[in-house]
């Protein structure tokens, strides 16, 4: 097996690698910090209750996505080219269980969370402005930064690394601040039979669902792979440490929600960022820290808008009749599969409720991910002679533990959300098809040697 991912200027696939570390960090934090964690946390009141259990669920799912974070750094280390999930899964089982991976990036791992990102910036919008419609803001959003991107590729990564940079200063003064004046102890004041009895029930387990999506992201670097430099040193550090940063940042910020007001003011809130600012700091200071939310999201839909087209272009690569996905003009992006996503990303936002939204990405991205987590056991069988570039701290453990709760979850929602658990199922269903049809017209083949596909 071919150990070493290009060191020089260009991947395998002839992309130039432009990206270094502090881009590929700041990629992997605006990826996760955005909607998860200025709406959650009101949808997990609403259905848990417990504070501490609450504050629990957030720690035990940063801890999942380090887990899936280290391992993937291993994956990306090993196999350095576009497309994440669709390109290692391609690579490690089959090329049909690639594309599923990439239609559901496609459907579940970008166009959802985008719309979802966007109808959570409507929001916060909306609340600030009443007069502004949430949905008209939002659709506004995705047409400006898809625009941007698919014409001018610095240009997107400029603008996307000062709103990513902008986004972690924000929450900082936010928890700092809160801390200040919040009593944070409060929430730790709760019987042990009632934390044990909330950590134990299907609103748990459901809500790490909700958690993860929050925590979706941890996995960005990965996506552009292919346009890294020395990607067998920064893709690894890249995952890890944007993901340690963001855990540090969610539990903070989490802390200073679950104290600011009591369960009843938050329970149900989606905008609970905003709620939360009014109460700590008066209505209007908390006005001026919920606009500033509704520009960090921002950097979420720009992250996503970036990442997500180098999935669809990969695969426009791979196959003939998909090859307009990687359609580029001269310095800007993969045009017409950011459109494509922009299309989709607003019928989402137009068509469906928030938190249906989330429970089917959450769902159906554990999938995925976990598939993908697993194929470091083939990785490792297929390293005959011990020559891999980066080796996960922890495994066995850290693959397991991570695919043992994502398995968890799974189970959970197919009991208790059968709806969006359904159309999950749809969704890899549809994807299976989509392949049947798309593989008549020719496949290129791998290439053992570039890590490609020859024509």
């Amino acid at each position: 097996m071919k150990s070493g991912p290009d060191f020089g200027g260009t991947s395998p696939t002839g992309r130039w690698r432009q990206l270094g570390l502090t881009t590929a960090i700041l990629v992997v934090v605006a990826n996760m910090i955005g909607t998860g964690v200025f709406t959650t946390t009101g949808l997990l009141v609403r259905d848990i209750g417990s504070p501490l259990t609450i504050l629990v669920g957030w720690s035990l799912g940063g801890l999942i996505a380090l887990c899936g974070a280290l391992t993937y750094g291993e994956l990306a280390a090993a196999l350095s080219s576009n497309g994440g999930e669709y390109h290692f899964l391609s690579r490690l089982y089959r090329p049909w269980v690639g594309f599923v991976a990439g239609w559901i990036s496609l459907v579940v791992g970008f166009s959802a969370p985008i719309a979802a990102s966007a109808f959570a910036f409507g929001e916060y919008v909306h609340a600030l402005w009443p007069t502004i419609p949430a949905p008209s803001a939002g659709v506004l959003l995705i047409i400006v930064v898809s625009m941007l991107h698919a014409v001018h590729v610095r240009g997107g990564t400029g603008l996307q690394n000062i709103f990513a940079l902008a986004k972690v200063a924000l929450i900082l003064v936010f928890i700092a601040g809160g801390l200040c004046v919040v009593d944070a102890r409060s929430i730790l004041v709760e019987e042990p039979a009632k934390v044990t009895e909330s950590l134990l029930s299907p609103a748990f387990a459901i809500g790490l669902i909700f958690i993860s999506f929050a925590y979706s992201g941890w996995n960005g670097a990965a996506y552009i792979a292919g346009e890294v430099r020395r990607p067998e040193r920064t893709l690894p550090l890249a995952l890890v440490m944007g993901t340690g940063l963001v855990v540090l940042l969610y539990v903070g910020l989490n802390w200073v929600f679950l104290a600011s007001a009591p369960p009843s003011v938050l329970a149900g809130k989606v905008e609970v960022g905003h709620v939360a600012a009014v109460h700590i700091f008066g209505q209007a200071a908390g006005q001026l820290l919920s606009g500033l939310i509704a520009l960090a999201l921002i950097s979420s839909v720009s992250a996503m808008i970036m990442v997500g087209p180098r999935v669809y272009e990969a695969m426009g690569e791979d196959y003939r009749c998909l090859r307009f996905l990687s359609t580029r003009p001269e310095d800007g992006g993969p045009a017409v599969s950011i459109a494509l996503q922009a299309v989709l990303a607003i019928v989402m936002l137009l068509t469906s409720s928030f938190s249906a939204l989330l429970a089917y990405i959450g769902f159906t991205l554990s999938i995925s991910a976990a598939l993908t987590v697993g194929g470091i056991f083939i990785l490792r069988r297929r390293d005959m002679h011990g020559d891999l570039p980066l080796r996960t701290w922890g495994y066995p453990a850290t693959p397991l533990l991570f695919i043992g709760f994502s398995g968890w979850m799974i189970v959970y929602a197919l009991f208790n959300r059968p709806v969006e658990a359904l159309c999950g199922g749809l969704t890899i269903a549809v994807g299976l098809v989509a392949y049947l049809l798309v593989r008549r017209s020719g496949q290129r083949e791998w290439n053992s040697n570039t890590g490609g596909l020859n024509s």
